[in-house]
């Protein structure tokens, strides 16, 4: 399987661009991505995490502006953007009405949820505005399995990636993701970033 470094950028952008799915690490751990809007490069992140094609991935995007596009983003939301992100946590809202389905479930789910992660670093920052679009960030795993936590574990466990971006993780754990759909936020995984934490913002 390839590997790749942050400076073969252009290279791993047409990948994508052209429906492939490649690994990267990110600030938590290393993640599997693909471009949204694409049912084939849904299809395949499902066929590769061994995931049912069901279920929805997180998005990762440049600026919060991208994900208002895409969702709805209330009050509790813009303090979790503006405190905490870019960094470890994922954040769930509500999709508008009016965004296709293959942002989130290739059209084979009846849900209006999508999770979001900003881009943590300048890499996946620069990655995603070669790409064009934002792009489908899932832990490289298969579905209910522990991540992988090197390239070598990723080649031999996740068949199908068109490459692996060599470098380092820092939190080495997955992102606190916080559910923010409603009045009342709950936590659906508990990471680097806690409750107490998120709470303590939001009475500001």
């Amino acid at each position: 399987m390839k590997r790749f470094t942050n400076d073969d950028i252009k290279e791993i952008a047409n990948i994508i661009k052209n429906d492939g799915i490649i690994s990267v690490p990110t600030d938590t751990v290393y993640g599997i991505c693909s471009r949204i809007k694409s049912e084939v490069a849904y299809n395949k992140l499902a066929e590769i995490k061994h995931r049912p094609s069901q279920k929805s991935f997180p998005i990762m995007c440049n600026n919060i502006s991208q994900i208002k596009e895409i969702a709805v983003v209330n009050e509790n939301a813009e303090k979790i953007f503006k405190h905490f992100m870019p960094g470890p946590i994922t954040i769930i809202l509500l999709k508008k009405s009016e965004v296709e389905n293959t942002i989130n479930n290739a059209g084979l789910r009846e849900t209006n949820e999508v999770a979001f992660r900003l881009a943590p670093n300048q890499f996946l920052h620069d990655l995603i505005k070669e790409v064009g679009v934002p792009i489908f960030m899932t832990s490289a795993n298969i579905s209910n399995e522990p991540v992988c936590v090197s390239p070598d574990e990723i080649e031999e466990k996740l068949q199908g990636l068109d490459g692996i971006v060599e470098g380092d993780t820092f939190y080495n754990k997955s992102s606190t993701m916080v559910d923010c759909t409603s009045t009342t936020i709950k936590i659906q995984r508990e990471g680097p970033i806690s409750l107490e934490d998120i709470l303590e913002v939001l009475k500001k």
